[in-house]
Order: C-alpha cells, then sequence, then structure tokens
C-alpha cells in the first residue's frame, strides 16, 4: 500500500521490457504479479508528473495486465469504457516513455486514440459506448471469416447508459462471439460479497460446468418440460449469489462477480473464456484507486489530480499573501441552484451522473427529496425533466455542453416543441483544455440557436453568471444558460438574485470605426483588444433572442462589427449577428471570430484559445489585418485550418498581405 505519490521514478525493470518489445504472453505468473506492482507504482509517478486521471487506472492494473497477456493484442480487439481507467493500457502498449506529454499540446492523449495507437482501436472520450462498437467489430470479424477476439471493458457506471443497455439487448439477438468484462468498482452497481458468490463464480468459469451445461441443454430442450426446470433452477442460484440473471434474460453467458485484482483467477477466467461461442458477459469488482490509500479512502476527490510539484529543501522564504480564490463557474451554479430552491419549492435539479463535476454536492445534501441524479443517461435526464415540467414542477438540468448533444433529439421533440418550462445548466461550454475534443463544447450555440422557443444565454462573468440563471429559471418556456470549465474573472457576485431583461445587450467600452460584440466569457480579451484600437465593446449576454435594436445601432455607427465566441463559427451567435445584418439589408462588413470549422486538439485552455485567435493580440490583429484588405476581397467567407506556431499569418487565395486569423469568417452583406 502506497500512501505518498513517488517524486523519484521507480526502479521497473520488468515493466521497462516490456516497453522495448518483450510480449507479455512470455511472462510467468509470478513475473505478471511482479508486473503489477511495477506498473501501479509507475503510474502513480507518471500522473504527479503530469496530472490527469488517476483513481479508474489504479483500479484495472491486474485487468489490464491479465488482457494483455491472455489476448493476442492488437490483432484481437479491447474496448475501454470509458477512456479514464486506460492509462495502463497506454503504459503496457508503447507508450510508456511518452507518459511524461500526457494530456498536453501534442502529446498522449488522456483517452484512446485510434491515431495514436493500433492497440487503442476505439476513440473514447464519452461513455457507454464499448458494447455497442465492440458488437460491430465482432460482427466484422463474422462477415469477414476473420478469427479474431474482441473484449469490451465498461464502467459500472457507463453501463447504466441507455447505449449500453440497447447493445446488450441487441447482442443477445446476434449472438455475436465477444466477451463484456463488467469494470464494477463498487461505486454504481450494488453488493455482493461473501465466499459463496466467489465459489458460484468459479464454478461458473469452470470448462466442466460449461459442458455439462450446454451438453445438458441439448438433452433437456427435447424434454421441453425439464429443461425448463433446470433452466430455472440455474437462474434461481444465480440470483441468489449473483446479478447476473438480467444479463443471462438478455441472452448473455453471465460469469461473476470476481475479484478484479486477484490476477491469477482474472488469467484462469479469461483463458477459459476466450474461446467460448456467443456472447459473454464476465463481472468483475475492483477498487477504484487500488493501492494508493488516500485515493482507496476517496474515490471521488482523486478521481483526478494536479501535478505534484517538488518541494524545495531548506528554508523558504515566507510567500505573500493569497489572493482571493475565485470561483469556478460549476460553484456559482451550484449556490444559485441553493438558493433558487429556497425561494421556490418547485424547483427540482437533475444531473446526469455529474453531481461533483456540475457543482450540485451542497444542492444533493440540502434538499434530497429534490434531487434526481439518473445516472449516465443523457436522453432520460432530458425527457423526465420535461414530464416534471408537464405536471407543474420547474426542473433544472445541470448538464455538460458535450453530454447534451446525446439528448439533442430530446431537446427538440420533448421539450422545445411541447415549450416546456425547462431550464438547462450548461457547463464546460467552449474550449475545456487537456480533455480536448471529446469534451469541448463547442458546438451548444449551433445546435441550440436553431431551435425554436429556445432562450439562450451566455455569462461574461461569475455575476452575469448568477443574475442569468435567475431570469432564465424565471422565463416560462425552455432556456439554456452556458458557461465554461473553470473560474471567471473574479466578479464580485451580489447576493441578491435581481435578474436581468432576456434579450437585451449592453454596451461596457465607447470607441470608433470598429465595435465589437462580445458572446460569453471572452469578454476581457475583446476589451484589452478594444483598449488597443479604440473599438467599442458590446457584452452581448443572450445568444438568442439578440439585442437586435442595439445590432442596428453599432452598424449605423461603425465602419465594422467583430463578433466573437468561444463555441464554432458556422451557425454559432456570429453567425446569427450575419443573418439579422443581411435580413434588415444593412451593409456593414462582419468579421466573425470563434472556433474554426476543425476539433481542437488537447492541450491547455489557454493555449487552445490562443490557437484559436481568441486571445486579445489573436483579436486585435484579425481585426487589423481586415481592415488592410481590398474591399472586394471582403465579399467571400473565408475559414482557415489553425495557425501553427511557426506560421503566425495564413496566405489568403490572391495576397500574402490580407492574412487572416483561423477562426474568423468575413461577411459582406
Amino acid at each position: 500500500m502506497i500512501s505518498d505519490i513517488p517524486i523519484i521514478r521507480p526502479q521497473t525493470p520488468l515493466l521497462d521490457a516490456i516497453d522495448q518489445g518483450r510480449s507479455l504472453r512470455e511472462l510467468s505468473e509470478h513475473q505478471l504479479q511482479v508486473l503489477t506492482e511495477e506498473l501501479r507504482a509507475f503510474l502513480l509517478y507518471t500522473v504527479g508528473q503530469t496530472g490527469g486521471h488517476f483513481g479508474a487506472g489504479l483500479g484495472v492494473v491486474e485487468l489490464t495486465v491479465a488482457l494483455h497477456h491472455v489476448f493476442n493484442t492488437p490483432e484481437d480487439r479491447i474496448v475501454w469504457d470509458v477512456g479514464h481507467q486506460t492509462y495502463p493500457h497506454k503504459i503496457l502498449t508503447g507508450r510508456m516513455g511518452q507518459m511524461h506529454t500526457m494530456r498536453q499540446a501534442g502529446g498522449l492523449a488522456g483517452f484512446p486514440k485510434r491515431s495514436e495507437s493500433a492497440y487503442d482501436t476505439f476513440g473514447v472520450g464519452h461513455s457507454s459506448t464499448s458494447i455497442s462498437a465492440a458488437m460491430g467489430m465482432a460482427l466484422a470479424a463474422r462477415q469477414q471469416g476473420v478469427n479474431r477476439k474482441v473484449v469490451a471493458v465498461i464502467g459500472d457506471g457507463a453501463i447504466t447508459g441507455g447505449m449500453a443497455i440497447e447493445a446488450l439487448a441487441h447482442g443477445g439477438h446476434e449472438r455475436p462471439n465477444m466477451l463484456v468484462i463488467l469494470n464494477d468498482n463498487q461505486m454504481s452497481i450494488g453488493h455482493n460479497r461473501g465466499g459463496l458468490a466467489t465459489y458460484f463464480a468459479k464454478i461458473w468459469a469452470s470448462k466442466t460446468y460449461i459442458a455439462l451445461r450446454e451438453g445438458s441443454k441439448r438433452v433437456l430442450e427435447k424434454i421441453r418440460p425439464a429443461w425448463e426446470l433446470a433452466k430455472r433452477t440455474e437462474e434461481h442460484m444465480k440470483g441468489m449469489v449473483a446479478p447476473g440473471t438480467l444479463f443471462e434474460e438478455l441472452g448473455w453467458h453471465y460469469i461473476g462477480p470476481l475479484d478484479g485484482h486477484d490476477l491469477p483467477q482474472l488469467i484462469h477466467t479469461l483463458e477459459n473464456m476466450k474461446d467460448l461461442e456467443g456472447p459473454q458477459f464476465l463481472h468483475i469488482r475492483t477498487m477504484k484507486g487500488k493501492g494508493f490509500a488516500p485515493a482507496e479512502r476517496d474515490p471521488v476527490g482523486y478521481h483526478a489530480i494536479n501535478k505534484i510539484e517538488a518541494k524545495p529543501k531548506g528554508p523558504q522564504p515566507a510567500l505573500p499573501p493569497a489572493a482571493p480564490k475565485k470561483l469556478k463557474y460549476q460553484d456559482v451554479f451550484g449556490r444559485w441552484l441553493c438558493d433558487m430552491a429556497e425561494q421556490e419549492p418547485r424547483l427540482v435539479g437533475i444531473t446526469p451522473a455529474m453531481c461533483e463535476g456540475s457543482g450540485m454536492v451542497d444542492f444533493a445534501k440540502r434538499f434530497p427529496d429534490r434531487y434526481y441524479d439518473v445516472a449516465i443517461a443523457e436522453q432520460h435526464a432530458v425527457t423526465l425533466a420535461a414530464g416534471m415540467a408537464c405536471d407543474g414542477l420547474k426542473p433544472v438540468v445541470a448538464i455538460y455542453s458535450t453530454f447534451l448533444q446525446r439528448g439533442y433529439d430530446q431537446l427538440i421533440h420533448d421539450v422545445a416543441l411541447q415549450n416546456l418550462d425547462v431550464t438547462f445548466a450548461i457547463d464546460r461550454a467552449g474550449l475545456v483544455g487537456q480533455d480536448g475534443p471529446t469534451h469541448h463544447g463547442a458546438f451548444d450555440l449551433s445546435y441550440l440557436r436553431c431551435i425554436p422557443n429556445m432562450v439562450i444565454g451566455a455569462p461574461s462573468d461569475e455575476n452575469e453568471c448568477r443574475q442569468m440563471l435567475y431570469a432564465a429559471y424565471r422565463h416560462e418556456g425552455p432556456s439554456a444558460v452556458r458557461y465554461p470549465r473553470g473560474t471567471g474573472p473574479g466578479a464580485i457576485i451580489a447576493n441578491e438574485m435581481t435578474g436581468m431583461e432576456i434579450g437585451k445587450a449592453v454596451t461596457v467600452r465607447r470607441g470608433e470605426r470598429v465595435a465589437i460584440l462580445s458572446f460569453g466569457t471572452v469578454l476581457p480579451a475583446a476589451m484589452e483588444a478594444a483598449e488597443a484600437l479604440n473599438a467599442t465593446v458590446v457584452d452581448m449576454r443572450w445568444v438568442k433572442p439578440l439585442d437586435e435594436a442595439l445590432i442596428m445601432e453599432l452598424a449605423t455607427q461603425h465602419e465594422l462589427l467583430v463578433s466573437i465566441e468561444d463555441n464554432a463559427t458556422a451557425g454559432g451567435a456570429g453567425s446569427s449577428v450575419g443573418e439579422y445584418l443581411h435580413k434588415a439589408r444593412f451593409d456593414t462588413p462582419l468579421l466573425t471570430m470563434g472556433i474554426a470549422d476543425q476539433f481542437i486538439d488537447h492541450s491547455s485552455q489557454t493555449e487552445q484559445h490562443n490557437d484559436a485567435g481568441m486571445s486579445a493580440e489573436g483579436i486585435k490583429q484579425a481585426i487589423l489585418q481586415f481592415r488592410g484588405m481590398p474591399r472586394q476581397s471582403c465579399r467571400a467567407e473565408f475559414i482557415r485550418p489553425p495557425l501553427s506556431p511557426d506560421s503566425p499569418t495564413v496566405s489568403s487565395p490572391t495576397s500574402t498581405a490580407n492574412a487572416i486569423p483561423a477562426n474568423a469568417g468575413i461577411h459582406r452583406p
């Protein structure tokens, strides 16, 4: 048991040999046990060096070693779900020497990524996808006559997702040759311990039992009443000691639960199951954070960690007083939710398994009867809210931007079409940093704006977020407030909830010639750029409805309008401004800035914003370059690839002097 994260690289001779090409399949059982110890120690060390997801990887060390020992990877396919648990997998598959680059620009992704390694058979970021993907691979192998094994490893939280249940139901019908491993870290699935459960699990995994079961089936199927009796007896025996009856009813041969840290037993069971025909289901129990005492005690708190900084030796100079700690936007929402619930007895809070991440911990404790965690089931969360709104409640759905994409049909058909009173608090909007493209909230303004009846707000700071949530909640109909990951500029948050007028923007700086229309938390960068250019700046606040009267005024008083948003420029807030200018027949040019038409790779949020041209300098340069362009070249919209560090400008089709940033679209209505 380790209690401290090592800051000096541990000695790992066996692991080093694996990284240099030695196969796990050559190792003895004793060597494999030593390897798990080295792997766990190295994982602790390397995550301490970089920060990143932590507890889940520690919990699957033995499983990862067993899988790569038993199966002929990468020819045999392993599909992971969710990607948090794949750090040991990456270490064992040729990327040990790159672990120090984890989640950094140009380094390893924090999740499986097909372009990164042949061992990463399916890209993962969201959850509940592994069974569907693995089943597709198994059916492809069957279709092509390839003798390939396929394994899906799914976490106990991920199996609550509707997509996973749909895949299990379909698998029972198609009967693919595949194995699903449920990694139950005892944070979602009910406990079922004891010697009897383990004893029966060993029996059900044995070749003798499997042969007896199949032989009896062939004999007794001819005597239908006898077969039904035998089948019911087997199900009742399993039902007494293991939660496998559901999977058996769906058509899967269930084995478990087994101790996921008992490496010899895992290897023995996997070898027995490897060549079985049809859909197989193995249930193992693991401990999140296994081998690191603090993470075992607090698996939620150690889900991920920050980089561990080495403490310098000797006496240290006194540190200056720490600046007041800024609130994260998720905590601004959490406080507002509790304050609102005290005033409004009809308020209920809903989250799809993101209580901590969405800032709902206090609400769950203070209002347990009004708190609903629906597990990883975003579609259900949205329609559940719709049903509640039908009968007089006022639901608030706290959801990450990227996860709301999964409930899009329900948002349209079940909420907006019926004009139901549901408020969406959309966290992690915009570029989120090291989690990368699977977690960016880059599309919500685009996919929300086209839905009738929706009201959409984008606050620029913490207080505006609180007041905007209040205004959206008071609105009788579907509404959404989107805010980013992390902290804001440190605005003073008023306790009183006064709200703000929906659809009204505010001018925060008066300038000349150029007006910058800022949507959301890019306002500080827009203000800094405007100071250098003496430009007007407007905090737009609302994406839908737009403050068209103010846009009309700005268009008549300025030579250029510039929109800036932490969202895709395609169909985003800037597009709505362009549509209005076109409809109103204004000929004032519009420069739209935001996220270019491509996926943004993982790096820090600051690096991502700089690369996307959303820094103060990027905004300033985009405006200067646009104003220096020949007038006739403003009649087209340009979408450029992102700028590389050694290429500060991108040439236009006709002249290198007319370069514009990657994130800019130029409109001449």
